[in-house]
């Protein structure tokens, strides 16, 4: 006889093929006495399995909405199907469920067998994600490697070619894997340089973990530093403005890879942006159409004067 917890999940499976079972179909194909099966229905409403029954002779046992989220049992093809969603989900940055989607694909990738696995890898290999024409790409099993040395808190080896093409090697503390919508950035503690750094993923051409323990002093808010370091270091000129509209808003005209935000109240935010000079700058605020405060610098705000006088000019 099979022991408890194997004829739980063949219950399980059994009540997911059909509409309904009755205790003594069950007891059938279980191979168990009917108060058996009774009993075991109680055990997996306890572990929160939404099975519900109907009274009668035609009644039975059918699967319902559960109170929580228990484990799922699937077969090969669905658990296949599950992760290629959830990679597509991933590298999509549908509905912002990037990070989520990846999580959960981590999950699921650690618990695949190994020839589900393997079909896995082979659409990882034969896929390819369109990107712009400026961008590189990320194999999504460098990425996953990525995932797990964040989750696990593994101290990883990168090889690592920054904007000017030089190649070298970092030892790091790796902690968040940030999607911004175009690119994904991992946030980790630099061991060598001893601060928090930001690197982009599709620059890494290679991550070793080495077996070691991170040790986090601090760390900082992901969105918040990958959002910095995006949209401020790479520019010579900063602005700080006063948009007068809540920060959900403000951030759907101002993406995070464009400024860095913080709300003024419920109705306002501030941003600070970063551009190549004044007047690109000011131009890039007359676009977003909104009332706003150029709080500084003050050659900003003369640009952004100048080219509202020339606009009105132009229209009179």
């Amino acid at each position: 006889m099979v022991n408890t917890s194997a004829r739980l999940l063949r219950l399980l499976s059994l009540l997911s093929t059909r509409r309904s079972w009755t205790c003594a179909d069950l007891s059938v194909q279980l191979e168990v006495a009917e108060r058996t099966v009774r009993r075991d229905i109680a055990r997996l409403r306890e572990l929160g399995y939404g099975i519900e029954s109907e009274m009668g002779p035609w009644g039975g046992y059918h699967l319902g909405p559960g109170t929580s989220i228990p484990p799922l049992i699937l077969d090969e093809e669905e658990a296949l199907a599950v992760a290629v969603g959830l990679r597509t989900a991933a590298f999509s940055g549908v509905s912002g469920s990037d990070q989520a989607a990846l999580s959960a694909l981590l999950k699921l990738r650690q618990v695949l067998p190994a020839r589900i696995a393997d079909r896995l890898g082979e659409l990882d290999a034969a896929f390819t994600h369109t990107a712009r024409p400026e961008d590189s790409q990320i194999s999504p099993a460098l990425l996953l490697d990525l995932a797990t040395a964040c989750r696990r808190g593994e101290s990883t080896r990168l090889t690592y070619r920054d904007r000017a093409g030089t190649t070298s090697t970092r030892r790091v503390d790796p902690y968040r894997l940030i999607y911004t919508g175009r690119r994904w950035y991992l946030l980790a503690y630099d061991l060598t340089r001893q601060d928090w750094r930001t690197f982009r993923t599709d620059r890494i051409i290679d991550a070793t973990a080495t077996g070691q323990a991170t040790a986090l002093p601090d760390p900082p808010d992901p969105a918040q530093m990958v959002s910095t370091g995006v949209a401020l270091r790479p520019y010579p000129v900063r602005v700080t403005i006063r948009l007068a509209v809540p920060a959900d808003e403000a951030r759907r005209l101002v993406p995070l890879t464009v400024g860095v935000h913080q709300p003024d109240g419920d109705d306002a935010t501030i941003i600070d942006i970063g551009g190549p000079d004044a007047d690109g700058l000011a131009r890039y605020l007359l676009s977003l159409g909104r009332p706003l405060q150029i709080l500084h610098p003050e050659e900003v705000r003369q640009a952004f004067l100048a080219r509202t006088r020339q606009l009105l000019e132009d229209n009179q």
